[in-house]
């Protein structure tokens, strides 16, 4: 399906299905474009691999790009993070609703250039949550920035992820793992080979790696 309005209305369906509620933020003036369809416009351009505004902007039908501005669109957008967040969890659990296997991986998410990395000043407001070095085993290569860790299904539907320093061991994403599964089997390369960590998944939740 490359058409976005019949992408859309299925998303903007679907949505409504999981809650009853069209707006999340409190507004003074009920805006044309709900709450629930800006999210629904924002799932479907990331459904349809549209990376940037201007593309979206560009592919959007007159319906819809008649109700809201772009600079609009984008400061709600941001403020709706959590009622998004909150929705992709809601559609998460209802497609994996059967689901028994899991997949558990990392990839690097590169900042800068290493040789930059002494000079930029990137996410380095606080250390707790300033980029380092790290090295990716897969690709054999040293790199700078953070850590994405991800389980989904085996359908591809994402039921879990987080971002940490670069040089955060694998192991250590399934103490979060730990609080959000349960009677399943979890698939992992070595990077999560732990006797202790499978014994206690297994033991407290159930959780076979």
């Amino acid at each position: 399906m490359n058409n976005f309005k019949s992408n859309y209305d299925k998303i903007l369906e679907i949505l409504k299905t999981i809650t009853e509620k069209e707006s999340f933020l409190n507004q003074i003036r009920v805006p044309k474009l709900k709450d629930i369809e800006l999210i629904a416009m924002n799932l479907t351009s990331e459904y349809m691999s549209i990376d940037s505004e201007c593309q979206l902007f560009r592919v959007l039908p007159k319906g819809l790009i008649s109700k809201i501005e772009r600079s609009v669109y984008n400061r709600r957008k941001r403020k709706l993070f959590l009622a998004m967040e909150f929705l992709r969890e809601q559609l998460s659990t209802k497609f994996n609703a059967f689901e028994n296997y899991y997949i558990v991986d990392s990839m690097p998410l590169e900042v800068t250039k290493l040789s930059r990395s002494g000079r930029t000043t990137i996410c380095k407001e606080h250390y707790e949550t300033a980029p380092n070095k790290g090295f990716c085993a897969s690709q054999n290569m040293v790199y700078y920035g953070y850590k994405i860790h991800a389980v989904c299904s085996l359908h591809g539907v994402f039921k879990s992820f987080d971002i940490s320093k670069a040089s955060v061991h694998d192991i250590h994403y399934l103490k979060d793992i730990k609080n959000q599964f349960k009677d399943c089997v979890i698939l992992g390369d070595k990077g999560y080979l732990s006797t202790d960590y499978q014994l206690d998944l297994f033991e407290s939740k159930q959780v076979r790696l």
